[in-house]
């Protein structure tokens, strides 16, 4: 029987293309689950396959703006809750679901995709690139102490409701936003029914209640936490980790100031955070960097769907020009000679500076890894002398891309 790949037309329709995904997660989503994350994520958004009447694999793509280098925000689509049921794997249907997602934020006027990878192999083959990495921490408590020569405290922080948080966080958060690559924009709902909301049947076994911290300094707020302490028996002990969801600050010594509050806070054996950037000034506000334990994992993917406007909407760091002749076999329309000058992209029969692929490109969109590096791996080629310096000084960022959501 024929496969058949469009969007969903109902909420049953879209509680079984999430169940895709879910089905590995032990997840079968209710009906206010789906009445909620409809709000976020409406159902044209969502493409779906079906053998006959029966909905087996789902794609679904949110509506974001993401901040990119300049720093300016573009349409972006954030590819979420991807998967195929394990009865019909291997036939083609993520490929399909792929073409009709990618044609239709073409349509939509969204310039790039972006997604977090469960599985890193599947991506590439659609052109996305790691454009970011992320760091997880793992601190014992005892060895949380700020660095000798660290200011006295300043500003104060106090624990505040969700009617408060809701108030004050979204307006840091944009702050934050408008200057930090890999950012996504944030809606009212989103903040009510995703970041701040704190269902007790969903949280983890030991975990607590989700905690707000508001810092404010002189007088204004300055910064937020969000965090659990969650306890758990081990070996006839009790063990408290403090879990660090999300922790901002407007500037460098309001973040130091959050992270005080949070490294000093007694009575727990560790504190854990898993969405640092790989540049957080954390390495030098606490004595012992060693102790913090990092380990880097990939973070966001990158796809540029249309090159020429993705491309122009970015900042760079000069007034240089580079040609790149690129090679897109999934997005054909991107595939040719383009090059880059005063800011703005255009067809070029200019001879090539660097030879690269549309996932390489999407690794180097926001910053976080260079032609150079790229050039080392063997995913980037210098076709003229010089190219690699010559679109590095162009893409040249001052802080690494950060995504401090997974969605």
């Amino acid at each position: 029987m024929a496969y058949r790949v469009r969007p969903c037309r109902s909420h049953e329709e879209l509680a079984q293309a999430w169940g895709a995904i879910g089905h590995y997660f032990g997840w079968v989503p209710n009906p206010e689950e789906v009445e909620r994350f409809t709000k976020l994520l409406p159902a044209e958004r969502t493409h779906a396959a079906f053998d006959g009447k029966k909905l087996v694999a789902g794609a679904g793509a949110f509506t974001f703006d993401l901040t990119i280098p300049g720093p300016v925000a573009v349409p972006c689509a954030g590819v979420t809750a991807v998967g195929t049921l394990p009865t019909h794997r291997r036939r083609g249907l993520l490929t399909r679901m792929m073409r009709a997602q990618l044609d239709d934020v073409r349509e939509r006027g969204e310039p790039i995709a972006a997604l977090f990878a469960s599985e890193e192999t599947i991506y590439g083959r659609y052109g996305y690139g790691l454009a970011s990495l992320r760091q997880e921490m793992r601190l014992p408590r005892g060895r949380s102490a700020l660095r000798v020569g660290t200011p006295p405290r300043s500003g104060a922080v106090r624990l505040v409701d969700n009617d408060e948080a809701l108030r004050a966080f979204p307006r840091l958060y944009e702050r934050v936003r408008r200057t930090t690559p890999g950012f996504l924009s944030r809606s009212r709902d989103w903040w009510e029914l995703r970041r701040l909301r704190d269902d007790p049947e969903r949280r983890s076994p030991g975990a607590g209640p989700l905690n707000y911290a508001l810092l404010e300094r002189g007088g204004r707020p300055a910064g937020y936490a969000l965090y659990r302490i969650a306890q758990q028996e081990e070996g006839g002990h009790w063990q408290r980790r403090l879990r660090v969801i999300e922790a901002l600050g407007l500037g460098f010594p309001a973040t130091r100031e959050v992270w005080r509050f949070l490294l000093e806070i007694d009575q727990v054996d560790e504190i854990l955070a898993w969405l640092l950037p790989t540049d957080h000034p954390l390495m030098h506000i606490v004595a012992r960097p060693d102790s913090l334990d990092l380990h880097t994992k990939t973070g966001l993917w990158v796809r540029l769907v249309d090159v020429g406007a993705a491309l122009s909407a970015r900042g760079y760091a000069g007034d240089g020009r580079v040609t790149f002749e690129l090679q897109d076999s999934f997005c054909p329309w991107n595939t040719g000679m383009w090059t880059l000058a005063e800011g703005a992209a255009k067809r070029s029969r200019r001879r090539p500076d660097v030879r690269l692929d549309a996932p390489a490109l999407g690794a180097t969109y926001l910053g976080g890894f260079s032609f150079a590096q790229l050039a080392r791996a063997g995913l980037v080629e210098e076709a003229r002398r010089g190219g690699l310096a010559r679109a590095d000084a162009l893409f040249r960022t001052d802080r690494a891309p950060w995504c401090p959501e997974i969605f």
